[in-house]
């Protein structure tokens, strides 16, 4: 049975609550960082949690994935979006991974802050999974062994700057602006029979009301248990660090086709990036201030439902 779990503000104090129909039940207990409320909260044990509630209405929400952990994500992991990017989802032996600052981690109402030198502002939801155990060696972690290691899932959403990361070739600088990384609002803690639903999940995203992006879990190209083997013989992973599982098609960004991209490389660095540049400014898709952007992933049998992200673009202070 799967649960929700809000990190949240109320009366000037971080706490941790689990909400069932609007109403908060207070977890016992402070817990600065992620790491330590999967440590000391099982989902088990708080299934029977109850008590005096509070209206979640009457609370600000906070991120579900504190500051101090890793961000890590993949990318180009549903085979539509690699079809659009120009790749065959069939012949990929790899995982793309990459990290985003954890600075730019932001509640799940947040604004989207538009940085004034970034043009070409870009959506991407994601399931993000966070995890239960410390990984410090190499493992090879087989789709049994999934509850061993995910502790929930949430709703990530990896805004990029396209202009940044594509050009400069600088993944962490163009995803890692603040406020490029929402998270929630939920924590939904997945207990063993939850974990097969993983690859059930429906994901929509919505700009101004109209879908842009939709799709399943289930054309994901590279799964949890797959993903956490290939990151293990790389480095460690630990209690509460968030993995962004890639984004499905549908996001703004213009990939050019694989004989426009030979054609390209003949052409000078300055002509090549002034196409790439003027593609660009031909797609509306890409994000504006007062733009709304909302993403909902649930199973469809709404056993597993992570809630609704919200984000309204707003320009960068001058």
């Amino acid at each position: 049975m799967s649960l929700h779990v809000l990190h949240y503000r109320h009366e000037g104090h971080a706490r941790w609550g689990v909400v069932r129909n609007g109403a908060i039940t207070p977890i016992p207990g402070e817990f600065a960082t992620t790491a330590e409320f999967i440590a000391a909260n099982p989902v088990e044990r708080l299934i029977e949690l109850d008590g005096p509630t509070i209206p979640e209405s009457a609370v600000q929400w906070l991120p579900p994935v504190s500051a101090n952990q890793q961000f890590i994500c993949q990318g180009a992991n549903y085979r539509q979006h690699m079809i659009e990017s120009g790749m065959d989802p069939d012949a990929k032996k790899f995982n793309m991974l990459f990290t985003k600052a954890t600075s730019c981690i932001v509640p799940a109402d947040s604004p989207l802050v538009k940085p004034s030198n970034v043009r070409f502002l870009d959506y991407e939801i994601e399931l993000g999974l966070v995890l239960k155990k410390n990984i410090t060696s190499r493992r090879t972690i087989a789709e049994g062994d999934l509850s061993e290691y995910i502790a929930g899932a949430v709703i990530v959403n990896d805004y990029s700057a396209r202009d940044i990361q594509i050009p400069q070739m600088q993944f962490y600088k163009g995803k890692s602006f603040r406020t490029f990384g929402p998270v929630g609002p939920y924590l939904c803690l997945l207990e063993r029979s939850d974990m097969a639903k993983l690859g059930q999940l429906e994901l929509t995203l919505t700009v101004n009301g109209a879908i842009r992006q939709q799709d399943s879990t289930a054309n994901l190209v590279y799964g949890p248990a797959e993903t956490l083997t290939e990151i293990s013989g790389v480095h460690d992973l630990f209690v509460g660090d968030l993995l962004s599982t890639g984004t499905p098609s549908g996001c703004a960004l213009s990939v050019p086709s694989p004989m426009k991209q030979r054609l390209a490389a003949a052409l000078s660095e300055e002509a090549k990036w002034k196409m790439f540049m003027d593609i660009q400014a031909a797609r509306p898709q890409y994000l504006r201030a007062g733009d709304v952007v909302e993403s909902r992933i649930a199973s469809r049998d709404g056993s597993i439902d992570l809630g609704v992200q919200r984000n309204e673009v707003v320009d960068e202070a001058s």
